[in-house]
């Protein structure tokens, strides 16, 4: 098994973010909205924070899901933030769906929401357990969160036989990122030894797929 290899924590150069943008993610985060579904049948109202929330896709997709929330994403990136607000308004959403540009560990408050969820966020950040400690300290208890991520492979060659079987049609700029996402992701047993360090073994991980971990559950 490979070493982890860190990759900048923000995504705010132009053509990067242009080309996440605009890259069809459509059936992971469609998937990542159901299985919020799935897992937590009972969720129906609240407000619910996407951590990472990226060009604004899945906020989107949680407000449509969940016609009784409210949503507020995060990220630290401007120009992603700028891409989320202009989608926002385009689906006539912003009475229900607002954007923080904010670092995640600086958001202030405890307990504040009634669920929370990620995507592709951890991957980006050299110490992984600042990030579950915010997910526990800004949930209210009984809330449901759910985690999804990259799955680190076991070699480069991996990693680069990933990319080609997934993004083989995409930008130069979006493969590369790709492959140094996976470089910089996390293994089931990293993102298991995570959960038990921060007594938070109440979180079940699944690998749902040859690229992906999902954790969920519900914080007490």
């Amino acid at each position: 098994m490979m070493d982890r290899i860190l990759e900048p924590e923000l995504m705010e150069d132009d053509e990067q973010v242009v080309a996440y943008a605009n890259a069809d993610f459509a059936e992971e985060n469609q998937g990542f909205v159901d299985r919020f579904k799935e897992y937590f049948p009972d969720f129906t109202a609240g407000h619910i924070l996407d951590l990472g929330c990226g060009p604004g896709d899945i906020p989107i997709r949680l407000a449509k899901a969940f016609p009784g929330c409210r949503v507020t994403g995060i990220d630290a990136s401007a120009p992603m933030i700028r891409f989320a607000e202009r989608a926002v308004q385009s689906e006539g959403l912003q009475d229900r769906i607002a954007f923080q540009c904010e670092r995640f560990e600086r958001l202030a408050g405890a307990n504040i929401v009634e669920a929370a969820v990620s995507n592709s966020l951890l991957h980006h950040l050299p110490n992984p357990l600042q990030f579950w400690n915010k997910l526990r300290q800004l949930v209210k208890p009984g809330s449901p969160v759910l985690v999804m991520d990259l799955l680190r492979p076991d070699s480069p060659e991996e990693a680069r036989v990933i990319v080609d079987r997934y993004a083989s049609g995409e930008p130069d700029v979006l493969r590369r990122d790709f492959y140094n996402s996976l470089l910089a992701a996390f293994t089931e047993d990293e993102i298991t030894s995570q959960l038990a360090r921060m007594n938070l073994t109440r979180l079940l991980i699944d690998v749902v797929d040859d690229r992906h971990w999902v954790v969920g559950g519900i914080i007490h």
